[in-house]
């Protein structure tokens, strides 16, 4: 079962998330920007209320959230309901798919990602953004899960995890990028965009089909 209820029951925190920590979200935008393709036919995988997807002009998500695809809309996103494990789209739909902060939230990892790849053009790509369970910031989310709504019900990766599972979905080439260098109280502005993995917590990762 998708894990939608804690969405649905606080929309407004999560959305009062991207305002307190606004220089955290810009800088999880920028590294975000810095693996998306230049052109092309995009979908967000796990769309969320358009967080990501309206600023990075993705036109398309899919959710399972209702109360997350009302907020998303009104964001412009034509978003589609459904889970990432059985996406309703054909084989080679799209030119790349997006998946930020939704890996943990998922039943089937290896299901979803297989999924990705299905509906990924040939020579296409994922960009996956995540909280490292292994950085500091992982830790401490994994730390406090039981005191916040939304990570209660979460599962988090390691960098080597999703490695793993986006192998066995036959993506290849992996690229990725990093930021979030400090906690989140101490940021008082954007944070840098770093290549590689291992000192930001928050990771993005792209592979090709």
């Amino acid at each position: 079962m998708p894990k939608v209820e804690p969405f649905e029951r606080y929309p407004a925190r999560y959305e009062d998330w991207f305002e307190r920590n606004r220089f955290a979200y810009e800088s999880e935008l920028l590294a975000i920007k810095a693996q998306l393709p230049e052109s092309g036919k995009g979908i967000e995988i796990g769309v969320g209320s358009g967080r990501f997807a309206a600023p990075l002009a993705i036109g398309v998500g899919v959710e399972p959230s209702s109360k997350m695809r009302e907020i998303a809309r009104r964001r412009g996103i034509e978003v589609v309901d459904g889970v990432a494990e059985d996406l309703p789209f054909e084989d080679s739909s799209f030119d790349y798919a997006l998946m930020i902060t939704t890996l943990c939230f998922l039943d089937d990892v290896e299901a979803a990602l297989k999924e990705a790849h299905r509906i990924t053009k040939p020579g296409g790509v994922i960009i996956i953004g995540f909280i490292d369970k292994n950085s500091p910031l992982g830790k401490l989310y994994q730390r406090h899960k039981d005191d916040n709504v939304f990570y209660r019900v979460a599962t988090f990766y390691s960098v080597d995890e999703v490695v793993h599972h986006l192998k066995r979905a036959g993506f290849r080439d992996l690229r990725f990028t990093q930021t979030i260098f400090s906690g989140l109280s101490e940021i008082t502005d954007v944070e840098p965009t770093k290549e590689g993995h291992g000192e930001g917590s928050f990771v993005v990762v792209r592979g090709k089909k």
